[in-house]
């Protein structure tokens, strides 16, 4: 087969071995996506815009290996861009060259990995279509006429991307992979857009969508809103629905340096009054919280390889591509088991390689739904989602925010009304340690980080005095 592109008619594929063959540096990575988007987007319960898109790109990494005796020494040149024609192949590659002849000695150079291919690795991209997201649409019309009725507005889109990639290098690594991403995030509103509520799904290709349950659930968060009050800031107990935890987790992930918490900088690093280093093997959380990432995750599975188009942090290494991935445990019943780490970094810490993984699953162990945390909350808050999470210090990693689109007041068990926003100022790896109650996981979509992760899956936490900074206008 070969993949429809306006790129002279060449397969992805035959582009990394033509990046490989015409390579003049001493060794070449190049990394190849196809991306094909179609989405749905909806306001005041009509369609406004429906589309489809479609891109092709490359990343050539260049590796100049200089002669230093005993150690792996290499500077490198990386570049990227969208592809649209054979000269855009060779001035990508051509720049990458240029780069690396002029770049200083790259502190993560290894040998690159050693050869492994796909038996898929020539087939052309798998795109998406509007059929995907066909049978959505026509139960979005329902919905339309149900919003209409209740004299509620609704907004929204639905999106679905199937991105194809290939790494090739010159060692002769040769992997292909086919990643379909799916989201839809949906708002009720009033007439003055005052009232607001919001839910949002992760999908891979939305035939687990189901409109008929979501809008019933969305009108409830919605009535909610009818009675609203206000409160002061101060530290309430507070349900985290499993969005919510989903954002906090996501950001504790990408902080998760071994190479950053062996060297005091991070918030996994062990005070140096304790003799220093990381803190893994320490008791982060009091639930039986195991936290991981697994490429093969039902419903959330992600690419079995490293494609890196970077080096950076100890955490990602052009010199890693093609490095096959396995689950990773991160946390195990509370403790921190392992921290984010390249290959070079691995060698560092004699506990090899951990690599980044693009999804992220923490499980309590609870049978219990949000549902049941909200029923056993005598007086407290719920939360919908969170937004413009900002790091406050990389120390403690404490994180500010904004709630959004619904924080409720619930007594004796009933959601009895909504409150104003607040801005909170929270460390995701102290919520961990102050939980004293869990849901079960549930895939769910996080509000703040969908743009770039949303291969999730996490409980809802109960945390007994979560701290709102500040009273919010935002709405």
């Amino acid at each position: 087969m070969t993949s429809t592109s306006t790129t002279s008619g060449l397969a992805c594929a035959e582009i990394v071995e033509q990046v490989l063959a015409d390579s003049r540096t001493d060794d070449c990575v190049a990394i190849v996506s196809e991306t094909s988007q179609t989405n749905l987007r909806w306001a005041h319960n009509g369609l406004t815009t429906n589309g489809q898109m479609h891109d092709r790109a490359l990343t050539v990494v260049a590796i100049r290996r200089t002669a230093e005796a005993g150690k792996d020494s290499a500077a490198v040149g990386v570049v990227s861009g969208r592809i649209t024609s054979p000269a855009d192949i060779r001035a990508i590659r051509e720049s990458a060259e240029a780069a690396a002849a002029t770049a200083s000695e790259a502190e993560d150079a290894m040998p690159l990995v050693a050869a492994v291919t796909d038996d898929d690795f020539t087939e052309a991209a798998v795109p998406t279509s509007v059929e995907v997201l066909s049978s959505f649409a026509s139960d979005l019309g329902e919905v339309f006429g149900q919003a209409r009725a209740a004299k509620i507005s609704t907004f929204g889109f639905a999106e679905h991307l199937s991105t194809t990639t290939w790494v090739g290098t010159s060692s002769g690594v040769r992997r292909r992979h086919v990643q379909p991403t799916g989201r839809l995030e949906f708002n009720a509103k009033d007439a003055a857009m005052k009232r607001t509520a919001w839910l949002g799904r992760s999908t891979r290709d939305f035939t687990d969508i189901d409109l008929s349950s979501l809008w019933p659930e969305l009108q409830q968060r919605y009535d909610w809103t009818a009675r609203t009050t206000a409160l002061p800031a101060g530290r309430y107990e507070t349900v985290l629905p499993p969005s919510a935890v989903s954002d906090f987790l996501i950001y504790a992930y990408w902080t998760g340096s071994w190479r950053d918490a062996n060297e005091g900088r991070n918030v996994f690093s062990r005070p140096a009054s304790d003799g220093g280093g990381t803190r893994i093997g320490e008791k982060l959380g009091s639930l039986p919280l195991q936290l991981w990432s697994d490429p093969s995750h039902p419903g959330l599975e992600c690419a079995p390889f490293v494609t890196a188009r970077s080096s950076y942090g100890g955490v990602e290494s052009v010199f890693d591509n093609g490095l096959s991935l396995q689950r990773t445990d991160w946390l195990t019943d509370g403790t921190l088991s392992e921290l984010l780490a390249t290959r070079s970094v691995g060698e560092q810490s004699g506990r090899g390689a951990h690599p980044g993984i693009d999804n992220l699953v923490m499980d309590a162990g609870a049978e219990q739904g949000l549902d049941d945390l909200v029923a056993s909350t005598e007086r407290g808050l719920l939360l919908t989602c969170l937004w413009y999470i900002r790091e406050v210090d990389p120390q403690t990693l404490l994180l500010t925010g904004l709630t959004r689109d619904g924080v409720y007041t619930v007594e004796g068990g009933e959601v009895t009304g909504a409150v104003n926003n607040f801005r909170f100022n929270e460390s995701p790896v102290d919520l961990l340690r102050r939980a004293t109650e869990a849901s079960r996981s549930e895939i769910v979509l996080p509000r703040e980080w969908n743009d770039y992760f949303n291969r999730t899956a996490m409980p809802g936490l109960r945390i007994p005095d979560f701290n709102m900074s500040t009273v919010s206008q935002a709405s």
